[in-house]
């Protein structure tokens, strides 16, 4: 049976939409179905159910609460804000509120849809079988139903009517033969406002009887009879009704598919905001072990169309991820598209670090495929970080951070990175912030070695940083200087005696080296910048 927890089912929909007014006595209780309440009928005993107050004033809904909660059912939705709270509350039942002018179909569609856990049967289209088959039945012939772009969305299964090698390749491969003969059909069809009689295209084809299925103007499909000569007296009456049908069915499927993906976006954006029920999402996910890929345009090229091209950017993550994974949990924050990539057999942050795993290579992989594929379509250079493996989705957040630290470092010689490959740098980055914001950090020698370099042309924090770098070799900091070890050994006494460092001390050289490759960008023995994204702070005036 589909049902979630009902704090999973608040996790999905709770908001301004549907405002939780009382908790039900265990929020890990089980929501089942979505009830609409009938006045006229009594009222049934299924457990967990909601039960949606149609017909009933909030203020007036005690006794239906009360007789909620002697069904069994988890809770109550009432429209408007007046609910009996206290009622709810002393029953245990959970009490929901929606506003004054929000439709019941539309808040059982949204509860349906966020209880069941496969949602191609809210969408309909499982009833496209059925009312194919009852077409077929009623016209005598095959029927399929079909969209735009004539792929077969469902088929009549209804014993001993005749085919043809046409219906029977649509059939397998879900998908209308393409060639111009059937493309021109296609247009008679959608160019007529009653059903269409088509001749076979293949001597030994049928022909057909054929409708467009509209609804307010907009073509949404069509549905095909294959005429083998037994087609019914009255079967253009029969398609013109079932494709009015089917319209319905299909207007319900795209319903449901929006909102299932409206609700898999919040959800995985709750999940790297670190506020979804990791419990909840799991069971709607199927995943539990993930890590957090992020992609982006790369920050130094200028977009004309900034927004628009990362939409494509997240169809193009979403793509892959689905031919990959069947899923997809993608959503666009702040230019960023971030993707949940899931991680089977890996144990998280705490696993031993034995060098990249086959998933790390595989996600990495991953990566590199979506940057090549979006530089291809959108012209646009693109960078991609993958935070670490997570085995909790309650700690989803926290890869997020990682991946977010990790594009920072990203650029045209390191356009695709994890975490791990970068970790030193990232910490260094991190801590060149802690000690940009601490006045203590802040303080000490570092400042005199640059001022002095600033104010006589000294080179002592190249020097240092080099030496430090070489582990305190004089000949190979020389080596990278390109001066002689005498010159080397000079400028670390000049530096020792004119500006008071003590570099016998250990602590002393620990903290300058941190400070001058942190805050003064320093890194390298060879003085180049330490490629940690941060900004060197200035030595005072």
């Amino acid at each position: 049976m589909n049902g979630c927890t009902f704090s999973g089912l608040m996790d999905v929909v709770g908001g301004p939409a549907l405002r939780l007014q009382a908790a039900p006595a265990d929020p890990s209780a089980q929501v089942t179905e979505v009830l609409l309440f009938d006045p006229h009928a009594p009222l049934p005993a299924v457990p967990g159910a909601l039960l949606l107050a149609v017909g009933v004033r909030a203020a007036a809904a005690g006794p239906l609460v009360r007789a909620a909660a002697r069904a069994g059912m988890t809770g109550v939705v009432v429209r408007g804000a007046d609910g009996p709270v206290g009622e709810a509350e002393a029953h245990g039942v959970a009490l929901l509120a929606v506003d004054e002018e929000t439709a019941w179909h539309h808040v059982h569609l949204l509860l349906a849809s966020a209880i069941g856990t496969r949602p191609e049967h809210a969408g309909g289209l499982g009833d496209l079988f059925a009312l194919a088959d009852a077409i077929a039945a009623a016209a005598g012939g095959a029927v399929s139903v079909e969209d735009p772009r004539q792929r077969v969305l469902a088929y009549s299964t209804v014993p001993g009517q005749p085919v043809d090698e046409a219906r029977r390749q649509g059939i397998l491969g879900l998908q209308v033969p393409d060639d111009v003969e059937n493309s021109e059909q296609v247009r008679t069809v959608f160019a007529s406002d009653r059903p269409v009689r088509l001749p076979p295209l293949t001597p030994h084809g049928l022909p057909r009887l054929a409708v467009a299925v509209r609804a307010g103007g907009e073509t949404l499909g069509s549905v095909w009879a294959v005429d083998g000569g037994t087609l019914a007296g009255d079967a253009e009456e029969t398609l013109a009704q079932g494709a009015s049908t089917a319209a319905l069915l299909l207007l319900r499927a795209r319903a449901a598919q929006e909102l299932a993906h409206h609700q898999n976006t919040d959800l995985v954006r709750r999940l790297l905001d670190g506020t979804a029920d990791a419990r909840s999402a799991a069971h709607r996910l199927g995943w539990e072990t993930v890590r957090v890929a992020a992609f982006a345009i790369d920050s130094a090229v200028s977009v004309p169309d900034a927004e628009r091209t990362s939409l494509r950017l997240l169809d193009v993550v979403r793509l892959q991820c689905e031919a990959r994974y069947g899923r997809q949990a993608c959503v666009l924050l702040d230019g960023v598209v971030y993707g949940l990539l899931p991680a089977p057999g890996e144990h998280g942050a705490g696993r031993a670090p034995q060098g990249p795993s086959a998933v790390d290579r595989r996600h990495r992989q991953m990566a590199e495929d979506i940057v090549r594929a979006a530089r291809r379509s959108l012209r646009v250079p693109v960078r991609a970080a993958l935070g670490g493996v997570v085995s909790h989705l309650g700690e989803v957040a926290d890869s997020r951070a990682d991946a977010d630290l990790v594009l920072r470092l990203l650029d045209d010689a390191l356009p695709v990175a994890v975490i791990d490959e970068v970790r030193p740098r990232a910490a260094l980055l991190l801590l060149s912030e802690l000690m940009g914001k601490e006045r203590m950090l802040r303080a000490g020698a570092w400042r005199r070695v640059l001022a002095a370099d600033a104010d006589h042309g000294s080179d002592y924090a190249r020097t240092l940083v080099a030496w430090f770098d070489a582990g305190c070799d004089v000949a190979r900091a020389a080596k990278e200087l390109s001066v002689h070890p005498n010159t080397c050994r000079y400028r670390l006494r000049q530096a020792s005696r004119q500006l008071g460092i003590d570099l016998d001390d250990p602590d002393e050289r620990l903290v300058l080296w941190l400070q001058l490759r942190a805050l003064a960008g320093l890194g390298g023995s060879a003085g180049t910048g330490a490629g940690t994204g941060g900004t060197a702070v200035p030595p005072p005036p």
